[in-house]
């Protein structure tokens, strides 16, 4: 099999990976940040519920939950999930939508008080003085930790294949499985090139919002 048959066969499969990346971050950052507001809500019993389930979906495998998503619903309630790729994109977004809430949480936390202190001097509500405010400062603070985890998740997509969504790994494997090995290690290049460009992109985003001290 000639080169250009294999790169056009792993570009379809990375297409399956750069789909399941935007999607996730489509639904997770949102996601993430009801999640944020849920752990510092004042509502004690709301917010130790928000913040268990958390320490759950941090605490155990990606691997683990998209065998949950994919096969739990058949096997518990009859209803089996016959879309492999929602099936992933839903335990891919819960899953980063946990740990993107923690990066928020942290990033809002790092503000000082005064800061809110000072918007209510001006007369400014809760709401115009979080974003107003607060919210510039802590997307400058969160740039990094959610680069590194953004970043992550682009390497993370390959784990779609435990439940047979055709991503580039899984056509790699096609290949090695017909005496073709190099296609494997070929993918590496893809992951490189679209982390890549994803650190120059942030790296941008940083300098842009340089103007704000810490």
């Amino acid at each position: 099999m000639s080169f250009q048959q294999v790169t056009i066969s792993l570009l379809g499969g990375f297409a399956e990976n750069c789909r399941l990346f935007f999607e996730t971050l489509l639904f997770s950052i949102p996601l993430g940040l009801l999640i944020c507001f849920g752990s510092m809500s004042k509502f004690k019993p709301l917010s130790y519920l928000v913040k268990t389930f958390v320490w759950i979906i941090r605490g155990t495998p990606l691997m683990l939950q998209l065998f949950v998503v994919f096969y739990v619903p058949g096997l518990v309630f009859g209803i089996p999930m016959r879309n492999r790729m929602l099936a992933a994109l839903v335990a891919f977004v819960i899953n980063y939508a946990c740990y993107f809430s923690e990066i928020f949480r942290g990033g809002i936390q790092s503000i000082q008080k005064g800061q809110y202190e000072a918007g209510q001097v001006l007369g400014l509500t809760k709401i115009q003085i979080f974003f107003k405010i607060v919210l510039l400062q802590v997307i400058k603070r969160i740039v990094p930790p959610m680069s590194n985890e953004i970043i992550t998740l682009v390497k993370d997509t390959s784990l779609a294949r435990v439940i047979a969504v055709g991503e580039i790994l899984m056509c790699a494997e096609r290949f090695a499985g017909k005496g073709l090995i190099w296609p494997l290690f070929y993918t590496g290049v893809f992951f490189l090139l679209f982390s890549g460009l994803l650190t120059l992109l942030f790296g941008f985003i940083e300098k842009k919002l340089s103007y704000f001290k810490s």
